[in-house]
């Protein structure tokens, strides 16, 4: 163990919250594209001292982004740090298309895997492990060995079991937006054309189109691990040192790897990420954080904290 992460464990073992904020900025030019929602449009709205915010990337948005970097789309398997941790693979038929707990928007809450149309082996398994009955107190303490045992990113970005039990949730423990200070619009706009037949109506022909874009005086990523909550799961220390340098690790490669939120919004990182409520202490590198996660991977593998093997596989019933 590196002395940046004993520092990190030391220093938190008794804060409820990691605090951390990132600069950021368009890596060409000075417009970006923020984030849209439909009948909305962008989220701009204002400070409490009168400055013009707009919304880059929701706190949503940003959870499937921490979650991706910790796929290997090429591979179709986790990164090869990060071996060993568990997930749900699904098989969806029986040419090879799957996904998996990683990858799904509620993570073991996707249809696919504890869905009504799909209740199965996997489905009584769990509920029978957490030990869950609608007319008794929900045991959390259960519930929580069993997410980390099947899927420790449920953890992480939080789930919601309403399929086996409408009580059966977690918030997210990691949580993080970006947003920009003192914007202003930039409108354009463009045509679709019809090199064939132009004049052509219901959007066939040629179509010209708005677009609006914004520059901002500060674009800052914010990040919030919550502490207390994730030793409020009363599991095993070195189930807490691996949700906690596990989401970091999503943070760090997230700011290295996965800034080109859309084509038009294409960011890099102009400082590097500071702590903003622990004076003087470093979030550890990316590296330092590679090196650590195998060992505690390993570590809660060995105590039986994980499943066996680490990957569940079921499949889908249509």
């Amino acid at each position: 163990m590196t002395d940046s992460i004993k520092k990190i464990y030391t220093n938190l073992s008794r804060r409820s919250r990691l605090l951390m904020e990132a600069e950021l900025e368009p890596v060409q030019g000075d417009r970006f594209q923020p984030t849209g929602f439909p009948d909305l449009g962008a989220a701009e709205y204002t400070a409490p001292d009168g400055t013009q915010m707009i919304l880059v990337e929701s706190v949503q948005s940003m959870a499937n982004r921490l979650e991706a970097v910790c796929w290997d789309e090429e591979e179709e398997k986790l990164v090869s740090l990060l071996q060993g941790l568990p997930y749900v693979h699904v098989d969806l038929d029986e040419e090879g298309s799957f996904t998996n707990s990683i990858l799904e928007a509620h993570r073991i809450n996707s249809e696919y895997i504890t869905g009504k149309k799909n209740r199965g082996d996997f489905d009584e398994k769990v509920e029978e492990e957490i030990g869950y009955d609608e007319k008794k107190p929900v045991p959390f303490q259960a519930f929580y060995r069993v997410l980390l045992k099947y899927d420790p990113n449920c953890l992480i970005h939080g789930v919601f079991l309403e399929e086996i039990g409408g009580r059966l949730k977690v918030p997210r423990m990691l949580s993080a937006f970006i947003e920009a200070s003192d914007v202003r619009p930039v409108q354009s706009g463009g045509v679709k054309f019809s090199r064939v037949e132009p004049t052509l109506k219901e959007g066939e022909g040629n179509v010209p189109y708005p677009r609006t874009e914004y520059t901002a005086e500060k674009i800052t990523a914010y990040f919030n691990i919550d502490l207390a909550g994730i030793r409020g799961f009363g599991l095993d220390p070195e189930a807490d040192k691996l949700l906690l340098a596990l989401s970091l690790y999503k943070i760090r490669r997230f700011l290295r790897e996965g800034l080109r939120l859309r084509t038009a919004c294409d960011l890099r990182l102009v400082d590097n990420v500071k702590v903003t409520n622990i004076e003087g202490l470093e979030v550890p590198s990316v590296e330092t954080l590679e090196e650590e996660l195998p060992a505690l991977i390993q570590e809660c593998s060995s105590k039986g904290l994980f499943a066996d093997p680490p990957v569940t596989k079921t499949k889908y019933k249509e």
